[in-house]
């Protein structure tokens, strides 16, 4: 028994969390609140934008279009909601229900800040550096809600350090390359069902559904990848810009800690039958491209578009590895690739007040109901949103964004049958998926 509910442990805390946390306004666990002015005119700047030295993490050739010396610190707040209706759960048998009542609600509010700057070194060259989070966000479920087993809590953050490079190789071309350190730290959790297990075993007392242990694992990583990125003004009015992110390969090492809800887990933790132990899992954070247009169309008026690339495909299944030697475990993902794109506009109401707006729309890396997960409850999303710069002098811009984020209502089958669920058991229901995203950001040219 003691072999039994080690695996167990590893398995459900770790190999069925994905190492990832979902998000309700961009798709997979990726997080593209870089700038409060890309988010104003809903990401359709990213690419050809331009504005502030900010704009290095969707295209680092932005740089080329900055003259002098700039800092630029931001910051968003997300506010997710998404909640499982109509949901049943049940061991894999479909014997018995695990549905103890806790809220089926797990967003979560989050703040990621961000920070850029850059300088002029030579006649032809800019260096830059940015801070920022390209990936991650927290869930959290109430510890006896009906989706336990498969997940409680699920926090991923990372956080990318980008020295950048750019060439003016031209009047109208600007050509760059950037290197990202990336940091990812994890925290993930869900119970296991310990009642059903021991009372297959005759412990006086279990009862499936009834008797839980709650797993948490912690692991982080550094990885290393790069960007490039060429901006080219086409004509006098016209800008085209195209960045890409290169995938970064991350291997988390985790460490199990196991609690006890009630007098006959916590007897099975002190008696040994439940334990933690470590493991480790591969996480790759996906390659991206970024493709936009920026064109002036008035002297007031801007338009923009961009459409976003994301090779989630690299995120086909989770193999995680045991410190005791046993068999890998494996949880089939079969994630796509994905496109986001999005139109806006900037109007300038007066030399200081400068109008943002936009619309965008993104679709969910996950196949189907059967590969949806609590952790991740991801859906196809459009978002609307608005937001206005102010300029008290020349060089000094605040910004504020708002971004509305409308998800599908999508399915969610886990069906108990499948080996990676066998101690999970069954969960279906139907997600609803919002957002609200604000974000905040100050620029200073000297």
């Amino acid at each position: 028994m003691h072999n039994k509910f080690n695996k167990l442990s590893i398995a459900v805390a770790i190999a069925s969390s994905a190492l990832v946390a979902s998000q309700a306004f961009a798709s997979g666990f990726q997080v593209r609140e870089q700038s409060a002015k890309t988010l104003a005119n809903a990401l359709s700047n990213a690419a050809a934008g331009a504005e502030d030295a900010g704009f290095m993490a969707y295209n680092p050739a932005a740089l080329g279009n900055i003259d002098g010396n700039q800092v630029v610190g931001g910051l968003a707040y997300i506010d997710a909601d998404f909640e499982l209706r109509n949901a049943e759960a049940s061991d894999a048998s479909g014997m018995f229900d695990f549905d103890r009542g806790g809220s089926r609600q797990g967003g979560e509010a989050a703040l990621v800040p961000s920070f850029a700057a850059k300088t002029r070194l030579k006649e032809r060259f800019d260096l830059g550096l940015a801070v920022y989070a390209p990936y991650g966000l927290s869930t959290k479920y109430d510890e006896d809600w009906i989706g336990r087993y498969h997940a409680i809590e699920s926090e991923l953050e990372t956080i990318d350090f980008q020295p950048t490079l750019n060439y003016r190789a031209s009047d109208r071309l600007n050509l760059a390359v950037g290197l990202r350190a990336q940091y990812a730290d994890a925290t993930l959790s869900n119970a296991i069902d310990f009642g059903s297990a021991a009372a297959m075993q005759g412990l006086p007392g279990a009862t499936p559904g009834q008797n839980d242990v709650i797993g948490e694992v912690t692991g982080d990583d550094w990885g290393y990848g790069y960007i490039l990125g060429a901006l080219f003004q086409a004509t006098e009015k016209t800008r085209l810009g195209i960045g890409y992110r290169s995938e970064i390969d991350l291997t988390l090492d985790g460490e199990l800690k196991v609690k006890g809800t009630d007098p006959v887990s916590d007897g099975a933790i002190d008696a040994g039958l439940v334990t933690g132990t470590g493991g480790k899992a591969e996480l790759t954070t996906p390659a991206n491209l970024n493709l936009g247009v920026y064109h002036q169309l008035t002297d007031r008026l801007a338009l923009m578009a961009n459409a976003e690339w994301t090779e989630w495909s690299s995120f086909d299944e989770l193999v995680v590895e045991f410190e005791d030697g046993r068999a890998p475990s494996r949880t089939e993902e079969n994630w796509d690739n994905t496109w986001a794109f999005s139109v806006g506009a900037n109007y300038a109401l007066t030399p200081q007040w400068l109008l943002r707006a936009g619309l965008g729309h993104d679709e969910t890396p996950i196949p189907g109901s059967e590969f949806r997960t609590p952790r991740v409850p991801d859906a196809d999303r459009t978002w609307a949103t608005l937001g206005a710069t102010w300029m008290p002098t020349a060089d000094l811009g605040i910004t504020a964004g708002y971004m509305r984020v409308f998800g599908d209502d999508v399915d969610m089958n886990q069906d108990g049958a499948k080996e990676e669920n066998a101690t999970r058991g069954n969960l279906s229901g139907t997600y609803e998926v919002s957002a609200d995203v604000f974000a905040l950001s100050v620029d200073y040219r000297f």
